[in-house]
């Protein structure tokens, strides 16, 4: 999030650590699925299935996974691959807000679980619309600092669409719109740049800062929704400094 914000690289930390996990093969398991019943298992005339498996081999995903979610979700298996997408809204500590991106094919379990993990974590279900406004959809590519000055990035990818490249402590994590994300993405690979992630999220047009207090209260809720099944991903507003995540973690 923003370059005082030690929030964004630990969660980034904590996502590549979950990459190793049976939750995050699942969901990247999922996206294949569902580009495969959407536009068949043919990856070269199938653009989100190719994009699909491209993001699962990145992640570690064994490729005889892969193959499985493909026919699985083409209807080569006979099993029947029926994923629906819902965005449940919430408000947590001191004014933060959350979206709760959910990929299932059990919507009133999906829904029970997000309302329990919400609940019972301290914080509260929000009314359709009251937190999405929040937020703005857009392209997010993210990668290692390594000797790269954001200079150098912004000499790749501007011309290719990017609108802002954020500060993210060890990473930087370059902005644009959703339709220019591929053309970003290329501009990399072209320059043999290499990026650790690829994706439409939902970024915070405004962010809140935690006290100690807060950040505590809202890590419980962020974790405990993070491990759903049905989850894919948690969008918030909620800003955590360096200080803030130093006295936390001295607390561990």
């Amino acid at each position: 999030m923003s370059g005082h914000s030690k929030w964004a690289t630990t969660k980034h930390k904590k996502a590549a650590i979950d990459a190793k996990r049976a939750k995050a093969f699942a969901k990247f398991i999922k996206g294949i699925e569902v580009a495969a019943r959407a536009g068949g298992a043919d990856l070269s005339g199938n653009p989100a299935l190719e994009l699909a498996v491209s993001k699962a081999k990145k992640n570690s995903v064994p490729v005889n996974n892969i193959d499985r979610a493909i026919k699985r979700g083409a209807g080569l298996t006979g099993e029947v691959v029926d994923y629906t997408e819902i965005i449940y809204e919430a408000r947590g500590p001191q004014g933060s807000a959350l979206l709760i991106e959910c990929l299932t094919d059990n919507k009133n379990r999906a829904a029970s679980e997000v309302r329990v993990g919400i609940t019972r974590n301290g914080g509260s279900v929000a009314d359709p619309g009251s937190v999405s406004y929040l937020f703005n959809r857009q392209g997010v590519v993210r990668l290692p600092k390594g000797e790269l000055t954001e200079d150098d990035l912004l000499m790749v990818v501007l011309d290719a669409g990017a609108d802002e490249i954020l500060d993210e402590g060890d990473n930087f994590a370059i902005v644009c719109e959703p339709t220019d994300l591929r053309a970003v993405a290329s501009a990399l690979d072209e320059a043999e740049i290499a990026y650790e992630s690829d994706e439409m999220e939902f970024l915070p047009s405004m962010k809140v800062e935690l006290d100690v207090e807060g950040a505590r209260k809202f890590l419980k809720l962020f974790d405990a929704l993070e491990e759903l099944d049905d989850v894919q991903n948690v969008y918030t507003n909620a800003d955590l400094s360096e200080e803030v995540m130093a006295a936390l973690e001295g607390e561990n």
